[in-house]
Formats: C-alpha cells, structure tokens, sequence
C-alpha cells in the first residue's frame, strides 16, 4: 500500500467520523423544528375551530363531515375478513384469561408487579392482563413444541431435555421482558415529555380555558407531541367523565410509573380543581425547576458520552492521524531497508 493509499483511507476515515457527528446533529434539529412545527399547526387548528363560522360554511362542513362517515363505513364494511378473525381469536384468548385471573396459577402467572408493569404500558384493562397470562402459558407450551420440531421430536443425550427447558423458560419469560422493555421506555418518555406538559398547561390556562378544557385539548391535539402523557390524560378524562372525581381520575396517572415530578402535577391539577385560584405562576416556578433539573441530566448525559465519543475517536480519528503523520515516515524506512538490502 503506497503514500497515496494510506492518505485516502485517512480522510475517508476522518470523513465517517465527521458524517456521523453531522447525521446526530441533523436528527436532533429535524426533531426540534417538527416538535415546534406540530405545536404551531395544532394552535393554528384550535384558534380555527373557536373562530364563528357561517351557516354555509357549517352546511358544508356537516355534509363534509356525512361523506367521511360514509367513506368510513364503506371502508370498515369492505375490512378484510382475517383481520375480524383475528381480533375475535384475541377477544376469545383475553376472555379465557380473565377467567383464570383470579386463580391461583393466574396469581402466579400475573403477579401485582407485573399488573404494575402493564398499568405502565397504558393496558389498564382486564382483558390486557388476560391476554398476557395466556401468551405467557402459550409460550411456555409453542416454543418448546417447535424446539422438539426443530429436533425431530427424537432428542437425544443430555442436550435435547436441556434445550426443551430453556424453550419452555424463554417462551414463558419472553412476553414479560418485552413488556418490561416498554413499560421502560414509556418511562423515559414520561420524563421527557413532563416540561412540555407543564408549558402547554401553563399557555392554554393563560388563554382563559378552564382546568378541564385545558387537558382535553392536550388529549385531542397535542397526541403528537405527547404520546404518552396524552394517552394517560385521556383515560383520566374517561374515568371523569364517567362519575369519578378529579384526585380519583388522576390517582392512577401519579402512582403508576414512581415519577415524583408527575405527582406534584398531579397535585397542583388536584388542587386547582378542588379549590380554584391562579395556576400560571406555580406552573411557571415547576417549569423553570423541571428544566433546570432537565440541564443538571443533560450535562451529566453529555459527560458519558463524551466518555463514550473518546473511545469512538480512537477507533477512528487516532487510526487516520497515525497513518498521515507516520505512514511517510514509515514507508520511507521501508524503502531504504529494501534498497539496501538489494544493494547487499
């Protein structure tokens, strides 16, 4: 490999390094301008619907409206036959679980933690927790069923009981680890999404929308940049609806994924709903503490990864400054060794 070799390797090396810090940064700015850009269009869309509109322009809409509903049933009429068998195979499997919820073995098989778990999913329905029991049995019996088909249904040594056992293991535990995996991640997202929450509160309550009206609006038009919390409001305005009161409604929203940001929210909303009075000043006081805390977990995040980024510039900028800086150096010896070796 010559001089010319060694330095394109170099620069492609150092040009991966540069494309990937310009493709983290892209995808940071692209999700900050679609965040601000879903923010504007969805107050842009609100202040549109609260503006009079004329009867022709109603007359319109309501037939605009007639047509959809009619192009929707046309569509769920003409909904493909598997799908409806599929979702009646789901009803049938989540009823058989429920029916064996509150057994023994379903007490096992679903213990409180897990119910925690899936609470933290959004699946706050029974048929949710009869549907994980039975896809937790069903997979203790599939996977070591295809195990077996995999050997033949003939295994043989010590290998055979022991690859149905791990199967059996597997398929019991894997519905579990997947549910714990988005539990986690809604998690995450809850932090993420908690300064966001109290700054759109903090807006619709400044614009003179009452404690309800507030997170409906939250619910209809800010799903996007909510997805989490969005979900979770929307059930509490169900359960509101429905006869509960406020602190009953929210009750599951604070205790569910162990944020203590979350349930100080959930105070302040009980408070306001119980007692009336100003909320934009305290909204802001939380506003400003959540984000300084969201600086102090930047920078400690930064840190790792600066960490981490060290031992990626190894990997690929250390390589590509030894090859510039000593590649000529070092082919330069290696001729003079091989031309005096010949002239040996």
């Amino acid at each position: 490999m010559d001089a010319h070799r060694l330095a394109a390797l170099a620069v492609a090396c150092v040009g991966l390094a540069l494309l990937l810090m310009g493709m983290a940064l892209w995808r940071r700015h692209a999700a900050a301008r679609r965040s601000a850009r879903v923010l504007a269009d969805a107050l842009a869309r609100r202040a549109a619907q609260a503006a009079p509109a004329s009867g022709a322009t109603a007359a319109a809409t309501a037939g605009g409206r007639a047509g959809h509903a009619g192009f929707d049933g046309a569509m769920r009429a003409s909904a493909p036959a598997a799908s409806n068998g599929l979702q009646r195979l789901l009803a049938r499997a989540s009823e058989a679980g429920m029916r064996w919820l509150d057994t023994p073995l379903g007490r096992q098989v679903v213990a409180d933690e897990d119910r925690r778990v899936l609470e933290q999913c959004g699946f706050v329905d029974a048929r949710a927790r009869g549907l994980f029991l039975i896809a937790r049995i069903g997979g203790a019996i599939v996977l070591p069923l295809v195990a077996l088909a995999l050997m033949g249904f003939h295994p043989q040594g010590s290998r055979g009981p022991a690859v149905v056992v791990f199967a059996l293991l597997a398929g019991f535990m894997l519905p579990k680890f997947v549910v714990r995996r988005r539990a986690a991640a809604r998690r995450r997202a809850v932090t993420d999404e908690l300064p966001m929450l109290v700054d759109l509160l903090r807006l619709l309550q400044g614009v003179g929308l009452s404690l309800d009206q507030s997170l409906q609006v939250m619910v209809n038009d800010f799903r996007s940049v909510l997805p989490v919390l969005s979900g979770e409001l929307a059930i509490a305005q169900r359960q509101a609806a429905a006869g509960r009161t406020r602190e009953q409604s929210l009750h599951r929203l604070a205790s569910s994924y162990g944020n203590e940001d979350l349930r100080a929210i959930v105070r302040l909303l009980v408070q306001v709903d119980r007692h009336g009075g100003a909320v934009q000043e305290p909204l802001k006081q939380f506003g400003d503490r959540l984000r300084e805390v969201r600086r102090s977990m930047l920078r400690e995040r930064i840190g790792r990864l600066t960490v981490k980024m060290t031992g990626i510039m190894v990997v690929t900028l250390l390589p590509a400054l030894l090859i510039v800086t000593a590649g000529p150096g070092v082919l330069a010896v290696v001729h003079s060794l091989s031309a005096s070796a010949v002239h040996r």
